[in-house]
């Protein structure tokens, strides 16, 4: 197991970019979460199979049909050992 913190900037508000990452996620057999920040940019946690994330990284990459990412930046961190994947509401941690 294997834990990554993403950010993903660009147009990737207002695009299903969580929800699409959600059921991205759920195919992969990642867990961790996703939200919106304040400053337009996406913040990820992931945990799974090295793999799994690595496919789960490209798809970040991407994104939902309507984004535009204009960059990536990931970092390994510790585990956390979540439970599944979920969406969070913007705020809710910080």
């Amino acid at each position: 197991m294997k834990h990554l913190d993403i950010t993903v900037q660009g147009k990737v508000q207002g695009v299903f970019y969580r929800a699409a990452t959600k059921a991205v996620a759920d195919q992969l057999g990642v867990r961790g979460f996703v939200r919106n920040e304040p400053c337009g940019d996406v913040f990820i946690e992931a945990e799974g199979e090295p793999a799994m994330l690595e496919m789960f990284l490209d798809w970040c990459c991407e994104g939902p049909q309507d984004a535009e990412v204009t960059a990536i930046e990931s970092n390994e961190g510790e585990l956390k050992n979540y439970r599944n994947f979920e969406v969070l509401k913007r705020g809710l941690f910080k």
